[in-house]
């Protein structure tokens, strides 16, 4: 049901929901899509916009993201973070503009400070002329006022890498080649203009097709849907809905964390910095802005979500792996050359919901119990995670951990001041773990709940894990079978 006071979370939501109901019923078709726009923006009053044919063309936009596809049919993107241009509206155009702070002083500092000619006396206070300006900020240094004011967009703000921009409308555009797509701009827009293209639809259909749909759930899942809800209620729901099974991605975290500490071992040795390469988001920044230290620091071990798929294809190649979790940049990670053999698609949590909603299906708690990682793997979600994942592992291969200095960088500032100093040769650490989500996984931008119930609930959840370690896990597992690097090579053919 539609209501007017529906927020950006519960439309998208329903969206999905529906065009989800449509894909079970193979009725995918543009009548019934038109229905869903109808539903939500039947006229002939708008809801929500200026008028119900912008409605209409942002709801379009949020079905053929529901439908994995591009927002913008004139300008169709590959990146899976994208502009629905309709919804992008009504934020400032120019960063710097002045208040009615201005004195309209003699001195006119701010006129003086500007090298690009953008500041002139205006009726009653200074002018800034938005085609000049090209937001240095020396103005607003220079007043004495402070008059002049900084009005950064959300989305802009958001953007650790400086990957977003405006056109000479004002509409948002995100350049693919700086990218990372970590999703931060997606729920720090208050328009909904910038969503991530969904594969739900793909998913479903897969599942009809009668293959073998194989859910991998984040460590993150364990605390997101509350205190009783543990990795066997996740895999009760998803069986309900079709997928054959689920496997928990700390797993992956155990495989992850044992090669990852090969390499961390014979980087010590050759007194070698090294980064993890868990966060797909934080690889990304590597690639695109570090490339250097992508190809010389970056560890070479596949994430846990690539090495949970890869163990399932080894078991049988034609089943289809689909990761949930809290994460954007994953969906980017499954559609990655550079990474072999990745996982098939990846859904965040409020997709999964969504995909489950519309065949009726609640996650309950059950009685059953379930693990397959150890709580090193299981606490991959959370900063830190990863790191002493890895050193644990170091210690059960017999390796002294003492005086490894250690950094974990959770944020994309954090991240990008390590980096700078890696670049610059000034970096005091021997290990880096970097993850662009403040706090880890567990802070992604696709969390079902807030950070802190989330962290609350899991603390609880985690407190009944046994206490196996990760070398004696990983025994029960074919390691040889399939590669933990990222350009496929078998660890043997290494040695």
């Amino acid at each position: 049901m539609i209501t007017n006071d529906m927020n950006i979370v519960e439309l998208k939501h329903f969206i999905l929901r529906e065009v989800c109901r449509l894909a079970w019923d193979n009725a995918l078709t543009q009548e019934n899509t038109d229905r869903i726009v109808a539903e939500v923006s039947p006229g002939p009053k708008p809801e929500y916009r200026c008028c119900v044919y912008k409605e209409r063309e942002i709801v379009r936009g949020r079905i053929r993201l529901a439908m994995g596809q591009s927002p913008d049919v004139l300008n169709p993107t590959d990146n899976v973070v994208a502009v629905i241009p309709a919804a992008c509206d009504d934020c400032p155009i120019q960063d710097y503009s002045v208040s009615d702070i201005c004195r309209f002083c003699l001195g006119k500092a701010c006129l003086n400070s500007c090298r690009f000619g953008a500041i002139s006396p205006g009726d009653k206070k200074m002018h800034i002329d938005v085609n000049k300006c090209k937001s240095c900020g020396q103005c607003a240094k220079a007043c004495p006022f402070g008059a002049i004011i900084h009005r950064e967009r959300p989305c802009k703000k958001a953007c650790p890498v400086g990957a977003i921009s405006y056109d000479e409308a004002g509409l948002c555009r995100i350049d693919e080649s700086k990218c990372i797509h970590c999703g931060h701009c997606i729920h720090s827009c208050p328009f909904g203009a910038i969503g991530s293209k969904t594969f739900a639809v793909d998913v479903i259909r897969a599942i009809l097709a009668g293959k073998r749909v194989v859910a991998m759930c984040a460590p993150a899942t364990e605390g997101q849907f509350g205190k009783e809800i543990g990795m066997a209620s996740m895999k009760a729901a998803l069986k309900k809905a079709g997928f054959a099974d689920m496997v928990e991605v700390g797993l992956g975290g155990d495989m992850t964390a044992a090669y990852e500490a090969m390499e961390w071992i014979e980087a010590r040795k050759e007194g070698r910095i090294m980064t993890t390469s868990c966060c797909p988001a934080f690889i990304s920044m590597l690639r695109h802005h570090f490339p250097k230290i992508y190809e010389e620091n970056k560890s070479s071990t596949v994430s846990p979500m690539v090495a949970v798929s890869r163990y399932l294809k080894s078991l049988d190649p034609d089943c289809v792996t689909v990761f949930v979790g809290p994460c954007i940049a994953k969906k980017g990670e499954t559609l990655n050359t550079f990474v072999v053999d990745s996982a098939d698609y990846a859904l965040t949590y409020g997709e999964i919901v969504a995909l489950l909603d519309s065949r009726g299906i609640a996650i309950e708690p059950v009685e059953e119990d379930y693990q397959e990682a150890s709580v090193f793997g299981k606490r991959f979600a959370g900063s830190g995670g990863v790191a002493n994942a890895v050193m644990e592992a170091m210690q059960e291969m017999g390796e002294d951990v003492s005086g490894i200095r250690l950094m974990t960088c959770a944020g994309g500032d954090e991240c990008k001041k390590a980096m700078m100093l890696l670049k610059n040769g000034k970096l005091d650490a021997d290990f880096v773990e970097g993850m662009i989500c403040p706090g880890g996984c567990v802070g992604g931008p696709s969390k079902h709940q807030a950070e802190t119930v989330v962290i609350k609930a899991r603390g609880e959840l985690l407190r009944h894990a046994d206490g196996r370690k990760i070398l004696d896990n990983l025994k029960n597992y074919p390691m040889d079978k399939f590669s933990m690097y990222r350009d496929g090579r078998m660890h043997d053919t290494e040695e």
